[in-house]
């Protein structure tokens, strides 16, 4: 109920599952974050206008609207799969309708993920599993490059992280873990977010 709450609130449609698998096996399906888990991350983990959100695996914008909203913070979303990028593509627009605003500060691509060139302004990066490791690492490499040509603090964080999300950024990285948020109501040790921080 409250997905539709939301959903409705913020005037997109970003429910369900995706149906079939991509025909790489290194990107995994698409699933949205739930809102419950959002209204937990947001509470501990803030975000400001001057902030710029990557979002790998996007679907169809759930999260990017919701930051929008609350925070009018810019935000980029990557997706590769063309159905759901129209699917966005169709939220932005009644996103964009019901609130009467410009679209500058919300952008969304259909490319492969690692193929997405780094914006210097990009400052905070969130990863719902939505590939393996080594395309995770790959953009972990875009982003350090992108650090080294303009160093900013830079947050990544990861919803469902995976083991070997979690062991490169510690053991390969200059990433420091700073925050675990739990989320308690799902009884899974894997449902939590962990934001990992590079500083300037």
């Amino acid at each position: 109920m409250e997905e539709l709450l939301y959903d409705d609130l913020l005037g997109i449609k970003t429910g369900g599952f995706q149906k079939g698998f991509s025909d790489s096996i290194h990107y995994h399906r698409y699933e949205p974050t739930p809102y419950s888990a959002l209204e937990k991350l947001f509470s501990e983990y803030s975000l400001s206008p001057s902030d710029q959100v990557v979002d790998f695996g996007c679907g169809k914008g759930r999260l990017l609207f919701y930051i929008h909203h609350y925070f009018q913070s810019s935000v980029v979303g990557i997706e590769m799969n063309e159905y759901l990028y129209k699917e966005t593509i169709k939220n932005q627009n009644r996103y964009l309708k019901k609130y009467k605003k410009s679209d500058s500060k919300i952008t969304f691509y259909n490319c492969i993920a690692e193929n997405y060139q780094i914006d210097l302004l990009d400052n905070r990066f969130y990863f719902f599993n939505p590939f393996t490791i080594q395309i995770f690492m790959k953009i972990i490499k875009n982003i350090l490059d992108s650090y080294e040509e303009h160093r900013r603090e830079i947050d990544v964080v990861l919803y469902y992280a995976s083991e070997d999300y979690m062991y490169f950024l510690d053991n390969y990285t200059l990433f420091e873990l700073k925050k675990e948020i739990v989320l308690e109501q799902f009884k899974d040790p894997y449902e939590r977010f962990l934001v990992y921080r590079l500083s300037r």
